[in-house]
């Protein structure tokens, strides 16, 4: 029986992708194509993992004046659809491309509000799939008013059950699940830094950090550094890797690319140097296309042997 992953989306969004030539703030602006993909990070997650033919499922909340352009999405991925249909419509995020300037500007919408009785609900849910799952993606943001506490509860109880758990989000609630002790974080370097209360302005001081959260009981961790690349550490392990320079048309969902490749690397019982040529690879897919989607899976094993990868420590 193949390995389950399960992620889960406190906040998804509807991301409505507007290509705008030399947007100008303040003027007319005629719009060159538009798009609507379903989104949130546990979403994107998902779908990459769905593309390579793992077997996954997703919860979370979703507002039931809009959760078609989420259903069918699923349905046409074979993602094994969880969510819980609360009152209320999914929050959207637009995204304007200024592609002759590459320039992204985002404007993103509040979500749902937190209801008790709702998080109750996600709960029970959770707690069914982790009967036949494996591993449990947490990632995103959380709708205002949630508990800083609820990723931090959410991974004890599945660590209790001897499941793994990757975490990828920001903030106080990001915080609070680090303490709970993940197998797996990836924050970004600004993530990185806010976690750890300090600027870290080179790779001596990112690496300290990351030794830091190792020192606390943290399996895993993937800093995602944008264009510099990405930091991956496991025990005394210490891998670097950086992508090819291509044309970036968007860089949305790569961070949740890089999450799917890892797992995904993980669960082919890749070592850290694997997992990191995967993760980065399933990262560098997602940036010539609009939506969570990656070029065929034949494309993105190619481009492995493409990202370059440095060793710092064994």
């Amino acid at each position: 029986m193949p390995v389950r992953v399960a992620t889960v989306t406190l906040n998804p969004a509807i991301d409505q992708t507007i290509s705008i030539p030399n947007f100008a703030v303040g003027q007319v602006n005629r719009v060159e194509w538009e798009q609507a993909d379903p989104g949130g990070k546990g979403v994107n997650v998902a779908a990459f993992l769905a593309d390579f033919g793992s077997p996954v499922s997703v919860t979370g909340f979703l507002g039931a004046g809009n959760t078609e352009i989420f259903r069918s999405f699923f349905a046409a991925k074979g993602i094994d659809d969880h969510f819980v249909t609360v009152p209320g419509r999914t929050r959207a995020n637009v995204k304007i491309l200024d592609q002759p300037n590459k320039r992204i500007t985002d404007i993103n919408l509040p979500g749902l509000p937190f209801s008790p009785e709702n998080l109750a609900s996600l709960q029970t849910v959770i707690d069914r799939l982790a009967a036949n799952h494996d591993w449990f993606v947490l990632s995103g943001s959380t709708p205002a008013g949630t508990p800083d506490t609820v990723y931090a509860d959410l991974v004890a109880g599945l660590r209790r059950r001897g499941k793994r758990v990757v975490l990828d989000a920001s903030g106080p609630a990001f915080a609070n699940g680090v303490e709970a002790l993940p197998y797996a974080v990836k924050p970004n370097l600004e993530e990185l830094e806010e976690l750890t209360g300090r600027t870290l302005p080179d790779e001596a001081a990112i690496l300290a950090a990351v030794q830091d959260l190792i020192d606390r009981g943290i399996g895993c961790i993937a800093v995602s550094l944008g264009p510099d690349g990405a930091i991956f550490a496991e025990g005394a392990e210490r891998i670097a890797t950086r992508p090819p320079a291509v044309v970036v048309r968007s860089t949305v969902g790569a961070g949740d690319a890089m999450v799917a490749g890892f797992v995904l690397g993980k669960l082919r019982g890749l070592d850290l140097e694997g997992c990191a040529r995967l993760a980065s690879a399933f990262s560098l897919g997602t940036l010539a296309t609009v939506g969570p989607h990656l070029p065929p899976p034949e494309s993105v094993e190619q481009s492995m042997s493409e990202i370059d990868v440095r060793v710092i420590a064994r």
